[in-house]
């Protein structure tokens, strides 16, 4: 795989993280995706994908390994009457335990995620063409009730590795596993009505869309209040509802304000496990809390990103914990010091830290527009495109009081659009630019209190 992208910013710690993610990649994409180097779990676990896939798209140019991994994925599929493996290729056969053919969701739903990853990236429908038999297929055996959500019966890993699930249960987090599934499930059925209609497939798309619409009323009775709190009252779940767009407008702030207060209670810890992780942050952001993501992006005790930066990694852990405070190893039976789940974060920085962000397939279409937060003064980004190499770099200098001046140069390939937002002292200001380099700079105030403080637990 080529590099295919670059993250720097004005925080080492941070940078230090950046690199142990691009560490942990390198030492697990190796013709196969695996979760980790060493031991029985040195396999193509789908899940971990599921979830990191738009995160290594951006760091190196995956497309290829994966769309091959895909291939491998469907033959495994059909040998298991449509029912997705745990891993592939499918080396536990014939375990009892993980190779059983029992639909779980995120593990499975990589049928579709995966695929709508590398077409987002790349522009190429032929992805999509490829793979859409295994996602009908994966859609047809999915066990579901009447209402349309999952079918409760079957075992779920839901948010697995959850910090406060017991070391030797990881599936016991504090969010529902069924929710969970419920949430990844509207997904799905979101994914394959936009596939479906990149495809042309007009009747199976307004299904799909219908599908979801009824899915998503039925959750909302099942697991949401009117006034937006959830019935798993955790960072995880409400990261996804947000995330996810499973909200109503009204219901969306009122998580948003809810999420808040569940981290800034946890004193800016993180509360998720492998299935929220990704989504934390940004929903934080999404909902106009920008600095309070920051604060668990920069908190540095345990659970957190920073934490085992702290303690010497070099690449991302199994568990947020995985070694303890003290310098012993965790005692739960799985304890990676390689394993790239938890190195989603690095998509959240390259999008709200720097700012770079992909508006359309293909980044035909980008937006530069960075998150001022924090103490950060400076961030860099590069991505290599379809069209060439998109690069930027900004930073801030005081320059009056409370006065700062943003500057930004920034590098345009061919047949490619960027908007480049400017911070001002009474709004921002949109630049739209072509081909070429630019530079920019604006006057603004960074008006908001840092650092953030935390809430006493009963708060």
């Amino acid at each position: 795989m080529k590099p295919a992208g670059h993250f720097s910013c004005s925080d080492p710690l941070l940078n230090q993280l950046y690199r142990n993610i691009v560490w942990g990649m390198r030492g697990n994409f190796l013709s196969v995706p695996t979760d980790c180097p060493q031991r029985d779990e040195r396999l193509g676990w789908t899940g971990d994908l599921s979830l990191f896939g738009p995160t290594a798209c951006l760091i190196y140019d995956c497309f290829g390994i994966l769309k091959n991994w895909l291939i491998d994925l469907a033959y495994d599929q059909d040998v298991l009457g449509g029912v997705p493996p745990m891993v592939s290729p499918n080396a536990t056969l014939p375990d009892p335990i993980w190779c059983r053919r029992v639909p779980c969701a995120i593990w499975h739903d990589v049928t579709i995620i995966a695929p709508w990853v590398l077409y987002q990236e790349s522009g190429d429908e032929s992805i999509l063409t490829q793979q859409y038999d295994s996602m009908m297929k994966w859609m047809k055996v999915l066990p579901r009730m009447k209402s349309g959500l999952w079918d409760p019966k079957p075992f779920q890993l839901g948010d697995w590795l959850d910090p406060a699930a017991p070391p030797d249960q990881p599936w016991k987090g504090a969010t529902d596993a069924k929710m969970v599934s419920n949430m990844f499930l509207l997904q799905s059925l979101d994914l394959m009505s936009k596939i479906c209609g990149v495809l042309g497939q007009k009747d199976e798309q307004q299904i799909f869309k219908e599908d979801y619409q009824a899915t998503r009323v039925e959750f909302q009775q099942e697991y949401v209040t009117p006034r937006g709190r959830l019935t798993s009252d955790s960072q995880a779940a409400y990261a996804l509802a947000i995330c996810l767009d499973l909200l109503d407008p009204a219901q969306r702030v009122r998580a948003g304000d809810r999420l808040v207060e569940l981290v800034r209670k946890n004193e800016f810890k993180v509360g998720t496990g492998f299935a929220a992780t990704p989504f934390l942050c940004e929903a934080l952001a999404s909902t106009g809390h920008v600095q309070v993501a920051y604060a668990m992006l920069l908190e540095k005790g345990c659970p957190s990103w920073l934490y085992p930066v702290t303690m010497g990694a070099t690449t991302v852990w199994e568990r947020w914990d995985s070694m303890l405070p003290d310098g012993s190893i965790n005692p739960g039976e799985m304890t990676s010091f390689n394993h790239y789940a938890f190195g989603a974060i690095a998509k959240f920085m390259y999008e709200r830290v720097a700012g770079l962000q992909r508006l359309e397939p293909g980044w035909s279409r980008v937006r530069i527009s960075p998150a001022i937060g924090a103490t950060f003064s400076r961030a860099a980004a590069s991505h290599v495109s379809p069209q060439g190499t998109i690069s930027f770099e900004w930073e801030t200098r005081v320059v009056n009081g409370d006065q700062e001046e943003f500057a930004i140069k920034a590098t345009v390939p061919p047949n490619t659009v960027v908007e480049i937002i400017l911070p001002g002292l009474e709004r921002e200001e949109v630049k739209e630019v072509g081909c070429g380099e630019w530079t920019f700079r604006s006057l603004f105030r960074r008006g908001y209190e840092w650092p953030v403080s935390p809430l006493p637990p009963k708060a």
